[in-house]
């Protein structure tokens, strides 16, 4: 009899192991599961299309949740308003450095703030930039043809510069883009672009850009040496861990960020996940039957083994490797989003909320969840509130 009830006592407790084990299996196989932690108000998901503008779609969408914040009404910028004021100020330092610098559809926040501040703003209502019988943004005819434009210039073929070359630019943005307007008409009153500007009470001298490289000092500011920073504007520079601090105190405070980053990576899928996972994609993963890999190309590897579909063991990220990714090209500004809040999957690992501007159509509708590694691996700057910084940090960066 005691031999039976212990039999019977280890068969009960291998079925409640394997009943467990099952559980578990069962779990990390649903793929990821959200909890918010903490979100902060953003407007509507944008689509920026086929145009190169993220850096304006998300600039203006972290301008928006500002006004929110504010306890402004909900507000829907022109991103195009400033789109089309920065190409006539790119095409100018073009020219004048003849040609040496960079001239494409990329930016950064600064040309948004620089827009703001120096041309006023308006409604999308009142500039779309949808004038070349496109429903979408569809840049690539409007890039080809200003590159052309401004390198025709400065080949210089009269031996001087003429006095229409940049009236025909702008000819150019106003065919495609619409011209900017001198006076409209909003919720019943009158605008200029500056007046309506002034009337939304945004301080652009509020606003910070923050980076973490250790080819310049921690604590000083420099000019982040990427193609798309034409203005040579200038982030302040903090360690990695205080990098991640100002992002936390933002968003727990009540601010979102604009967020530039690399997205190129494997592991940023199109359905809304950004991780990094810690795999080596030239070796099978433990647990692989290593007859799969036998004869796949390195492609084939990488498709298995960042083929994300749940929660995923990820690269302890240093400040040593973010910047050795950033010396070897391996992290290159591709993007500009916006961070509006924190949430954790259900092995509790920390994820930011990321608002995009590629539609609505990923799996959940334009936002994307960004882990924490991700975010301290491939984030190239952003920009924030100064008053989002924690008081210690400010003082080490000096600002009041």
């Amino acid at each position: 009899m005691k031999k039976m009830t212990l039999l019977m006592a280890l068969c009960l407790g291998c079925t409640f192991a394997f009943a467990q084990e099952a559980a578990k299996e069962k779990k990390d196989s649903v793929g990821f599961v959200f909890t918010t932690v903490k979100a902060n108000k953003i407007t509507s998901v944008k689509n920026q299309a086929n145009s190169g503008t993220c850096w304006s779609f998300s600039g203006i969408g972290f301008l928006e949740s500002e006004l929110l914040r504010m306890g402004k009404p909900e507000y829907d910028l022109s991103e195009m308003f400033v789109v089309h004021n920065n190409y006539q100020e790119k095409a100018r330092k073009y020219v004048r450095m003849h040609g040496k610098i960079n001239f494409a559809a990329g930016g950064s926040f600064a040309d948004v703030f620089g827009a703001f501040k120096d041309y006023g703003a308006v409604p999308d209502t009142v500039m779309r930039g949808l004038n070349y019988g496109e429903e979408k943004h569809r840049h690539g005819e409007l890039d080809a043809v200003t590159s052309a434009y401004v390198d025709a210039v400065i080949k210089n073929p009269n031996k001087h510069l003429s006095t229409a070359w940049f009236d025909g630019f702008k000819g150019i943005l106003n065919a495609y883009l619409g011209t900017i307007p001198e006076e409209f008409a909003y919720n019943g009153k009158k605008y200029t672009p500056k007046s309506f500007a002034a009337s939304l009470g945004l301080n652009m001298d509020d606003y910070v850009s923050i980076t973490s490289f250790t080819h310049h000092p921690f604590y000083t500011k420099f000019a982040i040496e990427i193609e798309d920073n034409w203005r040579w504007d200038e982030s302040y520079n903090v360690p990695l861990d205080e990098m991640m601090a100002i992002i936390d105190n933002a968003i727990n405070t009540g601010y979102t960020v604009a967020w530039g980053a690399d997205v190129s990576e494997k592991g940023f899928t199109r359905q809304g996940i950004g991780v990094v996972p810690d795999v080596d994609p030239n070796k099978a993963p433990a647990g692989t039957d290593e007859a799969r890999w036998i004869g796949l190309s390195t492609k084939e590897k990488e498709d298995l083994v960042y083929k994300v579909t749940g929660p995923v063991k990820e690269k302890v990220i240093t400040q040593d490797l973010r910047q050795k990714g950033f010396d070897n090209y391996e992290t290159t500004d591709d993007h500009g989003m916006q961070i509006f809040g924190i949430a954790k999957d259900q092995k509790g690992n920390k994820y930011y909320m990321i608002k995009n501007s590629w539609g609505t159509e990923n799996k959940y509708k334009g936002i994307w969840y960004i882990s924490e590694a991700f975010v301290k691996y491939k984030t190239i700057d952003y920009s924030v509130h100064k008053d989002a910084i924690p008081k210690e940090i400010r003082k080490k960066l000096g600002i009041k």
